[in-house]
């Protein structure tokens, strides 16, 4: 099946797309670290890059050698007085594996990660190779059960708000219906919504950071039901086909 739902695009099915589907085997609590000042990815998603900064080929490199994962984080405000050092970054960042690598003849290369896990940063380890490692928490996805009850409105709420918002596209409609139907967790709608509905970085990555779902869920229905309040102040559509991200 073929999702492109704004920037979630893939051909694989769509149960390749459960966190268990990817294997972490012995993961070591370590991860390399990729900060951008301009990208929030989320588990379940999948994200082209363009690298081409010398730090993050030697990132790359070890890491399709290795384990092939990579923790995309986002920067904090000010990065850019020490872009080229250590400026601070956001407590929660998304681990994601590498699932295509395209090398160039210049040195550079085109990657897709796909967003595997919530991972919140416990330290940043000292600086022993050109790029930022961390060790970090792995959060998965937590579902109260004194809600449980109540989860089945709460999706329907979410996706009525979230249809909202979509462009006037059948085909996308189309996309979202076949979704719902395949038994899509309210964890995996939350994360494709945030991803893909143009929210602002602050929005997404206090989204990312919230790893109890029915929280998850009610934050964004509030923030869609401010959106529709306000005339005309509606989410970015993200395009299609989705951009490189450049590091």
């Amino acid at each position: 099946m073929t999702v492109p739902l704004g920037n979630f695009v893939t051909n694989q099915p769509m149960s390749s797309f459960d966190d268990s589907s990817i294997s972490l085997g012995q993961f070591s609590g370590q991860v390399r670290l990729f900060p951008l000042p301009n990208l929030v990815v989320f588990p379940h998603v999948v994200q082209p890059l363009h690298i081409f900064e010398p730090r993050y080929v030697d990132l790359l490199t070890e890491a399709l050698e290795t384990d092939r994962l990579i923790a995309m984080v986002l920067l904090e405000p000010g990065w850019e007085r020490d872009y080229g050092g250590r400026p601070a970054i956001s407590p929660v960042a998304c681990l994601c594996k590498i699932i295509s690598h395209q090398p160039a003849d210049d040195g550079r290369h085109n990657v897709l990660l796909q967003g595997v896990r919530r991972a919140a940063i416990r330290r940043e380890l000292p600086m022993s190779q050109a790029f930022r490692r961390a060790e970090v928490d792995l959060l998965d996805d937590f579902y109260p059960s004194t809600t449980a009850a109540k989860r089945p409105q709460l999706q329907r709420t979410l996706v009525d708000r979230a249809r909202t918002l979509m462009p006037d596209n059948s085909a996308i409609q189309r996309q979202l219906d076949e979704l719902l139907a395949s038994q899509i967790s309210l964890g995996m709608l939350t994360d494709i919504f945030a991803y893909t509905l143009g929210l602002s970085l602050t929005v997404k990555q206090r989204l990312l950071a919230e790893w109890n779902v029915d929280r998850r869920a009610h934050q964004m229905i509030d923030h869609f039901t401010r959106l529709l309040d306000k005339t005309g102040d509606r989410p970015d559509r993200s395009p299609y086909p989705p951009p490189f991200s450049l590091n």
